[in-house]
């Protein structure tokens, strides 16, 4: 397990039901003792340097309004794994829990639980060994039509004076038509996009397992 350079505190004793037990729970950010100084400027900031418009998130940990489920569906393309619902009805354009993991150097494309954080300072977020449930949300393909949520920048309560940016996961906005007014219902899977990147990177992963 890498160190941990600013968050003793990082790892939560209460985790959500379903949560797998060879996976540590995460109620705030684990940073890498390896990040450079650039990188820390530039993701940790002092409280009064959050511009006031910003809301900055406090750590919740277990989520109320999300639920982890296994799915067993032999149509879902994570048939055996994992979904991420709403517990609850959620409003369009909510904010629902912040994307939480080792917070490192460099992307790993090889790893199914990263997610850019800062590519200026070349710092991405890692949930596969440790997380939040944020970590079971699926890629909309081959279950909807359309994502219901997507992953927006938010400022993160550190509780040491700091702020974190991190990753946050949001219910889409209504739309200029409200067609997705309502939101998303309770008992629904929560879906994002991985991006076209994510798939490319995967594709090219598997060519090069079966190639010649």
């Amino acid at each position: 397990m890498p160190e941990d350079k600013r968050t003793p505190a990082a790892f939560s004793p209460v985790t959500p039901k379903n949560w797998p037990k060879d996976r540590l729970y995460l109620r705030a950010p684990y940073y890498s003792k390896s990040l450079s100084n650039e990188a820390s400027t530039a993701i940790i900031v002092k409280r009064e340097d959050v511009p006031s418009k910003e809301i900055v998130r406090k750590p919740a940990a277990p989520y109320k309004q999300v639920s982890i489920t296994e799915i067993s569906s032999p149509s879902h393309p994570a048939n055996g794994q994992h979904a991420l619902l709403a517990a609850q009805h959620i409003p369009a354009d909510s904010f629902i829990l912040p994307y939480l993991g080792f917070v490192h150097h460099g992307l790993n494309e090889n790893s199914d639980h990263e997610i850019s954080l800062d590519r200026d300072v070349d710092v991405a977020v890692d949930a596969s060994k440790i997380g939040n449930e944020a970590r079971f949300i699926n890629d909309y393909r081959g279950i909807a039509e359309r994502p219901n949520a997507e992953f927006r920048d938010i400022f993160f309560d550190l509780q040491d004076g700091t702020v974190g940016k991190a990753i946050g996961v949001f219910v889409l906005s209504a739309g200029k038509s409200g067609k997705r007014a309502k939101g998303i219902g309770k008992g629904q899977e929560i879906l994002v996009s991985y991006g076209k990147g994510f798939w490319a990177a995967r594709k090219q992963s598997t060519d090069a397992q079966t190639g010649p």
